[in-house]
């Protein structure tokens, strides 16, 4: 007997998460003996734990289709951490009751690092429950952060969105910095990992250079190194460009700019330090800057999405249902590069114990003598991650995106859950 099967989106979205959503419910419609219907958690898990499910069966074949193009995520996410076991076994209990209420078999978890840890664990107690789950994750983020893919989805389009953002900041910078700005700064997201911020040095190349300071999470910020290092370059080319990660920490280990809080996966809330950056160009430098945060802008925008990455977040989407039809439990489809030149790739396979709560971050032989910049190596890693374009369509000037239907599940349990 054919058994449902259920998706939840986890965190912060991509540009491409939904293709990884295409992939999942087009291959799993490919094997009606198998799997049954597929459902969706409205907001991620938090709409599993409250019953409150999507039925993507009453959806068109068009427009799951569409779902390849479309930004966000199109069944809602969240930011809901289970805890151990123990500490939740509550929460643990109420998904398998849920699971065994509407006879899913198939649970697929389309996130980062904890999305990862939390599928493992529903996996675990699944099986000492008594019904047991085949509990597959499907990578994303674009912090690129996750360890044994060569890369996750996500990551290449939003390195696009930053590359080409600061190509073409700088090349209006270059146009006023004679007699007004001459440094524009540009705050990435990153907490520990320099992922993003390395993707702001793909701007410059040898045919074209731009005029680039990068700071990394991994390197440890020193005022007065920086401050000659922007001075010497604005002497040299009358301006420069400054890309800087979120989670840039002086030599103490604090945070240059950290708010007061945590999200619900209990880290510290970040944000600001492009304007701390600034103030610290401005009091020892007096140059007139101008600066911006990238933001959501940098994860949701699908109108510049690379080929490769969507063509990737599809195939880990499309994976990961046929690895559980081969009765695989406990993984997730992992990125493997074959070759740097021409690029290639294939899809393995990574146990989810390898994966949950390891952080991968950008490797030292990235980051050159300097501390500023990027190594040709770190160009030639993401370069065709950034490959291609991958259009969706336009109306009147602007892209047109699908918005399911999202039907609602009747409910089968007669309790609630808070959250």
């Amino acid at each position: 007997m054919s058994k449902n099967a259920i998706y939840a989106q986890s965190g912060g979205v991509t540009a491409v998460i939904n293709a990884s959503a295409c992939g999942i419910i087009e291959t799993a419609r490919k094997y009606p003996d198998q799997i049954g219907k597929v459902y969706a958690g409205r907001n991620g898990i938090v709409g599993i734990l409250k019953e409150d499910l999507i039925d993507t069966s009453e959806e068109s074949s068009e427009s799951i289709a569409r779902l390849r193009t479309a930004p966000s995520g199109a069944f809602g996410s969240c930011r809901y951490k289970l805890k151990s076991i123990q500490e939740s076994r509550d929460a643990y209990q109420r998904l398998i009751d849920v699971f065994a209420a509407h006879e899913i078999g198939y649970f697929f978890y389309n996130g980062g690092g904890d999305s990862a840890d939390t599928c493992l664990k529903i996996a675990q107690i699944s099986e000492q429950m008594g019904y047991p789950v085949q509990a597959l994750h499907v990578p994303k983020t674009v912090d690129n952060d996750l360890p044994v893919t060569d890369s996750s989805p996500g990551f290449g389009s939003a390195a696009k969105y930053i590359a080409t953002s600061v190509l073409e900041a700088s090349l209006d910078v270059a146009s006023m910095s004679l007699t007004s700005t001459k440094v524009f700064i540009l705050e990435v997201m990153g907490r520990h990992s320099g992922w993003m911020a390395a993707a702001g040095g793909m701007a410059s190349s040898q045919s074209h250079p731009i005029p680039l300071v990068i700071l990394f999470p991994e390197i440890a910020f020193d005022r007065e190194q920086f401050i000659q290092r922007v001075r010497s370059t604005v002497s040299e080319h009358g301006q420069v460009s400054i890309v800087v990660s979120e989670g840039v920490a002086g030599k103490d280990g604090r945070f240059l700019a950290g708010q007061d809080g945590s999200d619900a996966f209990g880290h510290q809330q970040l944000g600001g330090v492009a304007p701390t950056i600034a103030c610290i160009v401005k009091q020892d430098t007096g140059f007139k800057y101008h600066w911006a945060v990238a933001d959501y802008l940098q994860r949701s925008a699908r109108h510049i999405a690379s080929r490769t990455d969507v063509e990737q977040a599809y195939a880990v989407g499309e994976s990961a249902v046929l690895m559980a039809l081969d009765g695989e439990n406990s993984v997730m489809p992992a990125i493997v590069r074959t070759s740097d030149h021409p690029y290639q790739w294939k899809i393995g396979k990574a146990s989810l114990a390898e994966v949950a709560n390891v952080e991968k971050k950008l490797p030292g032989h990235f980051i050159d003598e300097s501390g500023y910049g990027i190594t040709q190596a770190c160009r030639d890693y993401i370069a065709p991650l950034m490959e291609g374009e991958d259009y969706p369509e336009f109306r009147n000037g602007v892209p047109h995106y699908i918005r399911l239907v999202n039907k609602s599940v009747p409910r089968k349990l007669d309790t609630d859950f808070e959250v």
